[in-house]
């Protein structure tokens, strides 16, 4: 979508075009009523700024709805619009027999840890980037982890934001 249609889409419409970026309906709400914007550098600086206000709330109810890291079930309660950011997002993961073993035992032990998803902006890794940053996560404590968690959805939601508009 161009910037400009953006600035003129109904509200109802680019309340599913931000659903499919992340979850948060308050932030998809904001970004709406903030608008015209002048640029897209302007909208996704402003999406940023308000990514930085979600609540530990946002991002659980936001989790609840993302796919596990390498996991093809949980793609499969996506629409068609995740899937394909979730694909793009996910290339680099080898869908090998040991690959997938790893990543689930991965996420299993990082769940029991955490009580939530394994989330990282998977974008441009690799399968072994992607297992050494799970295991240097589950050496952290809850809050250093709700701190990357906070980041790496607000990058994956700027990143598929950016990607949603043409300037």
């Amino acid at each position: 979508m161009f910037l400009a249609e953006f600035n003129q889409a109904p509200p109802e419409q680019l309340k599913t075009l931000l659903k499919n970026c992340v979850h948060i309906p308050a932030w998809a709400e904001k970004i709406i009523s903030g608008r015209p914007y002048s640029s897209k550098v302007s909208l996704l600086e402003h999406a940023e700024n308000l990514s930085q206000m979600w609540s530990w709330q946002d991002i659980e109810t936001a989790l609840a709805t993302h796919p596990k890291i390498g996991e093809r079930q949980a793609k499969k309660q996506l629409n068609a619009k995740e899937q394909h950011f979730s694909n793009q997002e996910q290339a680099g993961i080898s869908l090998d027999e040991q690959t997938q073993q790893e990543l689930l035992q991965g996420n299993l032990d990082y769940e029991q840890k955490f009580g939530f998803i394994f989330l990282i902006k998977a974008a441009g890794l690799s399968s072994n980037e992607i297992l050494k940053k799970l295991h240097e996560r589950l050496q952290h404590d809850l809050a250093i982890e709700k701190v990357i968690v906070h980041e790496q959805l607000s990058a994956i939601a700027l990143l598929r934001l950016s990607q949603e508009i043409q300037a």
